[in-house]
């Protein structure tokens, strides 16, 4: 087989040097946009809070330290992400969104003004359609990330979510702003976006009773990104979004871990 060996060393001798280099340092500035999960994870009023319990810390019997915590949240709560079965039948579950949904262009549209005087302000296609006459883009083929500006009220449940009481009363006290159902509407049809995210509880605005734009979204396997963080850290065009959720199968959402990638 001494032929063969000498293919081998052939080939690595005319392929360029490029083709072995080591990937290069990385340069890009890196934002993170998640909430860390501890005991004032904010979740839906009728969900509980997320717990982790230690199961072991210290020093072992054999001279080692060992940890290790079991912990418990909803699907829903915290960081998060929609999988579009959430509110549509046989849209994807979480294992089975597309990774090119969850890795992409991002696109920021401002609405922390409107919202700062209207907790209640739904995000207009007006508000969308005047974020593409400024950069001169459509919102195609982007992660559409909405700033509300509550993420800084975060984790006081009252001021973030309108209420902080819990059950199924709490519910109908929800305020908190949210997209539109014609913006979502307008996203899914007029647009061909990888996925929608805010800096809130929820796609639907908190007095939303029956969820219209996770519905539309969802029928067209748009995922939704909730409760986001630091998004005053990032321009409105110009970066790459990394959301990759725990890769639950079957699972209606899960906690997400997103960052947002500034050249």
């Amino acid at each position: 087989m001494k032929w063969m060996t000498s293919l081998i060393v052939v080939v690595w001798a005319v392929l360029p040097a490029t083709q072995f280099r080591p990937a290069e340092r990385f340069t890009g500035k890196l934002v993170d946009l998640t909430h860390a999960f501890d005991r004032d994870t904010i979740y839906w009023p009728t969900e509980e809070d997320f717990r982790l319990e230690k199961r072991a810390e210290g020093i072992t019997s054999k001279g080692y330290y060992y940890a290790a915590n079991k912990l418990c949240t909803a699907e829903h709560g915290g960081t998060h992400i929609d999988a579009p079965v959430h509110f549509h039948e046989g849209g994807h579950t979480t294992e089975k969104i597309p990774l090119e949904r969850l890795i992409g262009a991002g696109a920021l549209v401002d609405v922390s003004a409107r919202c700062e005087a209207d907790p209640d302000y739904q995000v207009q296609v007006q508000d969308l359609l005047t974020w593409e006459k400024k950069h001169h883009t459509r919102l195609d083929d982007h992660i559409v990330l909405l700033k509300t500006g509550f993420a800084k009220r975060w984790p006081d449940r009252e001021r973030y979510l309108g209420t902080a009481r819990r059950g199924e009363a709490a519910v109908s006290q929800l305020r908190f702003p949210g997209l539109h159902p014609e913006a979502a509407k307008w996203l899914a049809g007029s647009r061909s976006i990888r996925a929608v995210g805010l800096d809130t509880a929820s796609i639907d605005y908190g007095k939303s009773s029956d969820f219209k734009s996770h519905i539309i979204l969802f029928e067209k396997n748009i995922p939704a990104l909730e409760n986001l963080a630091n998004l005053d850290g990032l321009p409105e065009i110009g970066f790459t979004v990394v959301a990759l959720p725990m890769k639950i199968r079957g699972g209606t959402g899960g906690p997400l871990r997103i960052v947002a990638i500034i050249p």
